[in-house]
C-alpha cells in the first residue's frame, strides 16, 4: 500500500519529522520507481526473480548517485536524507537495498579518497551512472584478516585469482570491488570490471531470506589487471563499519513500515471474524486493533532510531571533511558513529523481529498463505539481522559504557 492510499493523509508525516527541510522535494523525484519496485515484490520473491529491471530503474532516475556532489550529476544528499530513501525503499523491497549497499560504501570511499587522480577518476564513473557490486569477504581456509585470493605480477603483467562469497549485488554491477594479498602478504583492494575476462558471478545464495541480492560467489580465475583498478592508497573512509551496517538498519526500519502497512490493509479489508472475537468487523476488534498498533509503534520507533544514527554518521561526515578540525575532533566524531549505530543494532533488531511475528496474531491462518508473501518479512529481517551479529554488537556497547573501549574499525571473518 503506497502512501497515498492511507487514511493517515490527513496526519502530518506519521512516521516522525523529516530529515530536512527539502526531502519531499528530493523523495518525489523516486517514489513513482519505489512504488514500482513495491508493485512487483512478492511475486518476485516467489518466483525468483532477480530484480535486473528494478535496479536499472534506480539508476536512470540516479537514485545510485544520490551522494554525488551536484557537478557530477549527483544531489547533493546528506547521509540522513540518503537513509531516509533507503528506509522507503527498503519497504518497498530490501533485496535491492542490499544489492546497492557496496555501491553507496564505495562512493563515500570515493567522496573521501586522498588519492586525487583515483578519486576523480571514480566520480566520473559514478556519475555515468556505474554500478558498482562487493567482492572482499571469502570462504575456506583463509585466516581472520587474510586473503586467500592472490594479485601476483606475471611475465604478461598483473593477474588476480580467487574465490569470493557474499557478493552482494555483485550480479547486477558493472564493477567489483574486491581484496587480494599481493605477493608480499599485504592487502590490496582492486575493481575489477564484471566484464573482464576470467570473473564470473554466480547466483548460489541460498539463504531463506534476502534471496534476490545475489549474493553468491564471484570467481577470479587469472584475471588481467589494469593497475589504474588498484586502490593506490587502500584508504577506508572513517566511518566504514557504521556506515554498511547502517545500509542494515535502514533495511529492517523499511521491512517494519512495510509490514506495519500490510497488516492494517489487511485488518481493514477482512471480512471473516471468529465467533469469540470482540466484535463482527475485525477492523472494529480491540485486540486486534491493538497489536496493529503495537505493530506500527514497533516501525516507527525503528525509523526514528536509524535516523537518529544516520545523524551520528553525518557528523562523522562533517569532521572528516572539515579542514580545520584537529584528528582528535575526527576520531571522537567517528567513534561516537560507531557506538550509536551498536546502539541502534540490537533495538531495532529486537523491533523488527517480534513484529514480523506478532503481525500473523491479528490476521487468521490464511494469511500463512505464500502467496501473500507476509513470510517474506521475518525471513528477511532474520537473514540481515544475521550479518555482523548483534551479541557483537551489545558487548561493544558495554565494553564502551564500562571501560571506554571504542568499537572496532573494521570488521574481518575468516578461519580462527
Amino acid at each position: 500500500m503506497s502512501a497515498s492510499d492511507s487514511p493517515t493523509d490527513a496526519l502530518d508525516h506519521p512516521w516522525g519529522a523529516l530529515p530536512s527541510a527539502r526531502y519531499e522535494e528530493l523523495a518525489r523525484k523516486f517514489r513513482p520507481t519505489i512504488e514500482r519496485i513495491r508493485a512487483g515484490a512478492v511475486e518476485r520473491d516467489l518466483e525468483h526473480k532477480l530484480p535486473h529491471e528494478e535496479i536499472r530503474w534506480l539508476r536512470e532516475t540516479g537514485f545510485t548517485s544520490l551522494r554525488l556532489p551536484a557537478e557530477f550529476g549527483g544531489f547533493n544528499a546528506t547521509i540522513p536524507e540518503l537513509f531516509s530513501l533507503l528506509i522507503e525503499l527498503g519497504a518497498a523491497d530490501t533485496n535491492v537495498v542490499n544489492a546497492l549497499r557496496a555501491h553507496l560504501g564505495f562512493g563515500e570511499n570515493v567522496l573521501h579518497a586522498t588519492d586525487v587522480s583515483w578519486r576523480r577518476r571514480w566520480l566520473d564513473r559514478l556519475a555515468n551512472g556505474d554500478l558498482i557490486g562487493s567482492g572482499v569477504s571469502e570462504t575456506g581456509d583463509a585466516k581472520v584478516g587474510t586473503f586467500a585470493t592472490t594479485l601476483r605480477l606475471t611475465s604478461a603483467g598483473l593477474r588476480l585469482s580467487g574465490r569470493k562469497f557474499y557478493t552482494t549485488g555483485s550480479l547486477y554491477a558493472d564493477w567489483i570491488n574486491t581484496t587480494a594479498n599481493n605477493e608480499a602478504g599485504e592487502p590490496v583492494y582492486i575493481t575489477v570490471p564484471r566484464s573482464a575476462s576470467g570473473v564470473s558471478v554466480v547466483d548460489d545464495w541460498d539463504g531463506f531470506g534476502q534471496a534476490l541480492t545475489a549474493s553468491g560467489t564471484a570467481h577470479f580465475i587469472d584475471v588481467a589487471i589494469d593497475p589504474t583498478w588498484i586502490n593506490p592508497t587502500g584508504y577506508r573512509f572513517a566511518y566504514a563499519a557504521p556506515f554498511h551496517q547502517m545500509v542494515h538498519i535502514a533495511s529492517l526500519a523499511g521491512i517494519g513500515r512495510a509490514l506495519a502497512d500490510d497488516l492494517a490493509t489487511r485488518v481493514r479489508e477482512r471480512d471473516r471474524s471468529y465467533s469469540h472475537g470482540n466484535s463482527a468487523r475485525v477492523a472494529d476488534d480491540p485486540q486486534i486493533l491493538q497489536v496493529v498498533g503495537r505493530v506500527r509503534g514497533a516501525a516507527y520507533a525503528a525509523g526514528a532510531v536509524t535516523l537518529h544514527a544516520a545523524a551520528a554518521l553525518q557528523r562523522a561526515d562533517d569532521a572528516q571533511r572539515d579542514r580545520n578540525a584537529g584528528e582528535e575532533e575526527r576520531s571522537a566524531a567517528t567513534r561516537a558513529a560507531q557506538v550509536e549505530v551498536d546502539q541502534a543494532v540490537s533495538v531495532v533488531t529486537e523491533l523488527i523481529l517480534k513484529a514480523s511475528t506478532e503481525l500473523f496474531d491479528a490476521l487468521g491462518a490464511s494469511a500463512t498463505l505464500r502467496t501473500h508473501g507476509l513470510d517474506r518479512y521475518w525471513r528477511n529481517a532474520r537473514t540481515i539481522s544475521s550479518h555482523n551479529p548483534r551479541v557483537y554488537r551489545e558487548r561493544q556497547v558495554g565494553a564502551f559504557a564500562v571501560n571506554g573501549t571504542a568499537p572496532p574499525l573494521a570488521y574481518r571473518i575468516g578461519k580462527a
